[in-house]
């Protein structure tokens, strides 16, 4: 009998896991256009359980470009994931073009490791990027030799395609790149409205937000630790806030809650941030000191940035006890903040709020968003009662009024500003071809008009007597 109950016993847990596996795996994200390039490569790669199809594959082709070069790198590590291995190197203009079939926003990744090669030196890269008319590097050469960088930037598709293009900025330097990611993302990713904070403090709404190019500058796990790739659905890495941390770090916790992260219908959802970020927060308490939470992070000049808060009350015994205030750059963004109410009266709930700030140069000449939580006048007196919190912080650059993510500039002015080698000897041959036309045209013309005239060779026997007079005489024979 106890074999049979152990039996029993067995069965339901395989049952129950089975069922949470099945009910994970249903609700995971699967976008329905996903292309990752592995670049320069002739065999697909695995990285963190996802395949990166080689550009050389038969069954597609991604990229155009006549006499492009494939790297692979040398004395690398043994850990260098495969992606970082390769790379497609390009010494004239080129692009890589997929077909979507879903209107909306994408995200684009591009990957790059300046690799060490014999054959070629990646110290003369020096390149351009667009993506579907936006400019979203310029002057780029890689990164450093320190290590892999990702570039992440989020389009909108109104188009059947997502085009890269890389160009190099001389016609002496190269462009490369080492991997590709086109994923379209979640419907719920890019809310269309968000909250403008203007720098005098004044408040109001800013529509049409999805439809914005943006590039991913920050994006942070406030009290916790990094996240990867593989432990976000949407492939993303969120970084430790312990460096932006500037002010209150003194006068707070982390929290760290191991319960279950409850998403709900109209909040935010896997997607928008993983349980990694919600279930990990930096806390304020009035036992500590009553002092505002300021995270500080550096940015360029020139642009539109949304700023996107999130909070997820893991800290709260109980409901209606959490109330604090949202600062941007100083001025207050959102006052008395009720998480309780924002999440349907639901503790551990996933909440997020989008603020737009158009970036002014502070007195100082520095160039940074600052981003604070403190406690505000419905704050239980209470010391056990928690202040302030924030459980994750993310920055994005908005392209500016050129279309452009890096520069006052356009696709099109970087386009007829570089012209690739092919370019410039078909002009250089066009050019020679005028040349030659011309000075045959130019003859031609000269001789239509003699015979128009009736031009004659004058006589030679001119009299020497009047070699200055001004009319010439036929000479006569003695």
């Amino acid at each position: 009998m106890a074999i049979l109950y152990t039996r029993i016993g067995f069965l339901l847990f395989v049952f129950l896991v089975s069922s949470s596996l099945s009910v994970s795996l249903s609700l995971s994200f699967s976008p329905p256009d996903e292309y990752l390039v592995n670049c320069g490569s002739d065999v697909d790669s695995t990285v963190d359980n996802r395949r990166f199809v080689a550009d050389t594959s038969s069954k597609v082709k991604f990229f155009s470009s006549e006499g492009s070069v494939a790297l692979q790198g040398e004395d690398l590590a043994p850990n260098v994931p495969q992606i970082y291995r390769t790379a497609r190197i390009f010494a004239r203009q080129a692009k890589y073009e997929f077909d979507v079939g879903e209107k909306g926003t994408h995200m684009v990744r591009l990957h790059f490791n300046r690799l060490n090669s014999s054959k070629i030196d990646l110290n003369d890269a020096e390149f351009h990027v667009s993506v579907n008319g936006h400019v979203v590097l310029r002057n780029f050469s890689g990164g450093s030799d320190s290590g892999s960088r990702v570039r992440e930037f989020l389009i909108w598709v109104d188009v059947g395609e997502v085009v890269i293009r890389l160009v190099p900025s001389r016609d002496s330097k190269l462009a490369f790149v080492n991997a590709i990611e086109v994923i379209s993302a979640p419907k719920d990713l890019i809310a269309d409205v968000a909250t403008s904070v203007s720098h005098d403090g004044t408040t109001g709404k800013f529509n049409d937000l999805a439809k914005q190019a943006m590039e991913v500058v920050y994006r942070i796990n406030v009290g916790g630790r990094k996240v990867t790739p593989f432990n976000d659905t949407l492939w993303r890495t969120w970084v430790p806030d312990d460096e932006f941390l500037k002010t209150g770090g003194d006068a707070s916790e982390k929290a760290y809650f191991t319960g279950r992260i409850k998403y709900r219908p109209g909040g935010a959802s896997r997607e928008v941030g993983p349980d990694n970020v919600y279930n990990t927060a930096r806390v304020a308490k009035r036992s500590n000191s009553l002092v505002d939470m300021s995270w500080i992070f550096p940015v360029s000049t020139g642009y539109k940035y949304l700023i996107r808060m999130h909070f997820c009350d893991i800290a709260s015994k109980s409901l209606n006890m959490l109330y604090f205030n949202v600062y941007i750059n100083g001025n207050l963004a959102y006052q008395d903040l009720d998480i309780s109410y924002s999440t349907g009266y639901v503790l551990a709930s996933p909440y997020y709020i989008d603020f737009l700030v158009d970036f002014i140069k502070n007195p100082s000449g520095s160039s940074s968003i600052t981003v604070s939580v403190g406690p505000s006048n419905k704050t239980s007196v209470d010391e056990h009662v928690v202040d302030a919190m924030l459980n994750g912080v993310e920055i994005m650059k908005m392209n500016n009024s050129m279309g452009s993510l890096d520069g006052f500039v356009s696709t099109d002015m970087i386009l007829s500003s570089c012209p690739n080698r092919r370019n410039l000897s078909i002009f250089i041959a066009m050019l020679a071809f005028m040349c030659i036309f011309m000075s045959f045209y130019i003859v031609a013309q000269r001789k239509k008009v003699r015979d128009d005239f009736g031009w004659t060779k004058l006589s030679m026997d001119v009299r020497q007597d009047y070699p200055k007079s001004g009319n010439q005489f036929a000479a006569r024979k003695p």
